[in-house]
């Protein structure tokens, strides 16, 4: 797709030097962690919300696709420009504009790296709750734009938990502004957690308030291995059932814990599955919380539960942890990495439910993540053409699952491309024309990142 020359110059006015059109640069914005690719048209990069309003109101005249990007780590494909058109990065609005520490706030523009945020965070003794694997290069627009969870979720909450307000520009080409830099706020309709996880096909965010929690006293890393995945399941299940929540629970299967050590020595054991457990809190009261979680991870088919001593051994143990999802590409470079969730009492069915597809489609299944939400990365690793293509039978299967279980099917990942095909099974008909109804209101020409998360109707 090539830009009407009257829309090239609008662009060129706008943004001078900070606009191309040159197919190299555009190669660079055309595909995200997903490995799929399409190729813009162009690339604009704003340095400021009137520039992003100025954006979308010329694609909206020009009806150009407009795709805002972050850092790319999307897996689901929601940040290739499949339709062509524009690609907004946000490479320069990378400001964190304050940090309030009596109010628990910072307000940040989308293309703060989230690892830069808790960098700056830290001197503070605050940290913002979202911690995704990409902390390093994810940015926060993009954590908004997919609702971004992580470790921490469990205890914390993921992105939709710990956002206040946001300043946007929708499709229709109006600036906006919901929620408040209030904690309780009952004023209207709550747009904010509208507009978080919709992939940024209602609006553009341009300005995030975030709700800081301050860093505990304390902590403390516990490893529990187990004889086999059925047994760590039945723990993740008992743990979350007693009233200390864990500010991390996450749950590695025999194979993960095999790529775990291979990256990361012995540090990582040789089990039938491991749980990853942190319990934070003040100095006075965390040996008791720990017990509490301890004692919840104690019962049939433990092997061994320790406590790391060192903050070298507690690195140890998520260095390797971080480094599982791009490790499975040495197993398959066309690996399907999917997210769901179930509810915390159905994971021990769940993961049942994995170890019987793979069996039945002859086909390594690698799973891992974080159990103490339900949300359970399952790794599909299809190593050649006839494996390909039971993965997709495999997929068809592990989704039925889910939703027989109760689940649903991305718990921090989304929807991009990849699953959208399936959302009619999550989602009544009903609930996906009022859907359809919000976007078409937002975005009535349906210019911002068209085709991904609705199927069509």
């Amino acid at each position: 797709m090539s830009l009407p020359q009257a829309a090239h110059a609008e662009l060129q006015a706008i943004f001078g030097a900070a606009f191309s059109t040159d197919a190299r640069q555009c190669l660079r914005y055309s595909s995200d962690d997903s490995r799929r690719q399409a190729q813009p048209a162009a690339v604009a990069w704003p340095a400021s919300h009137d520039q992003v309003l100025a954006l979308v109101r010329c694609c909206l005249r020009h009806r150009l696709p407009l795709l805002a990007r972050g850092s790319g780590t999307s897996t689901t494909g929601a940040a290739v420009p499949t339709a062509g058109g524009i690609v907004a990065s946000f490479e320069r609005m990378q400001r964190i504009i304050d940090i309030d520490v009596d109010n628990r706030i910072a307000v940040v523009e989308p293309g703060v790296l989230n690892g830069d945020l808790q960098a700056a965070l830290a001197p503070r003794r605050m940290f913002w709750a979202p911690d995704p694997t990409s902390a390093a290069l994810c940015t926060i627009g993009g954590n908004i734009a997919c609702n971004a969870g992580g470790p921490r979720a469990v205890k914390y909450g993921a992105t939709r938990d710990n956002v206040l307000a946001l300043r946007a520009v929708s499709g229709a080409g109006a600036s906006l502004r919901c929620g408040s830099a209030t904690t309780k706020g009952a004023t209207g309709y709550d747009l904010t957690h509208l507009l978080i996880g919709s992939e940024g096909t209602l609006a553009i965010v341009t300005e995030a308030t975030l709700k800081l929690t301050p860093l505990a006293g304390d902590k403390r890393t516990l490893r529990a291995t187990y004889r086999d995945v059925a047994a760590a399941a039945r723990a993740v299940a008992r743990i979350m059932a007693q009233p200390v929540a864990p500010c991390a629970l996450e749950f590695l299967d025999d194979e993960s814990l095999r790529l775990a050590r291979a990256h990361g020595g012995e540090a990582i054991p040789v089990a039938g599955a491991m749980l990853l457990l942190e319990v934070d809190g003040e100095t006075d009261s965390i040996d008791a919380a720990m017990q509490a979680v301890a004692q919840a991870a104690q019962g049939e088919g433990l092997i061994d539960l320790d406590l790391a001593a060192t903050g070298a051994q507690v690195e140890a143990l998520w260095a390797a942890r971080r480094a599982l999802s791009p490790a499975l590409r040495t197993i398959s470079p066309h690996k399907i990495n999917e997210d769901v969730v179930v509810p915390v009492s159905r994971l021990p069915a769940l993961v049942a439910a994995t170890r019987e597809l793979a069996q039945r489609h002859r086909l390594p299944i690698v799973c891992f993540g974080h159990a103490g939400n339900g949300n359970l990365h399952v790794n599909l690793l299809p190593r050649d053409d006839a494996e390909r293509e039971r993965a997709v039978a495999a997929l068809d299967g592990l989704f039925a699952a889910v939703i027989e279980l109760g689940g649903t099917l991305s718990g921090e990942h989304g929807i991009g491309l990849a699953k959208r095909d399936f959302m009619p099974r999550a989602i009544d008909a009903a609930t996906l024309d009022l859907m359809r109804a919000i976007k078409a209101q937002f975005d009535p020409a349906g210019i911002l990142n068209p085709g991904k998360l609705l199927p069509a109707a």
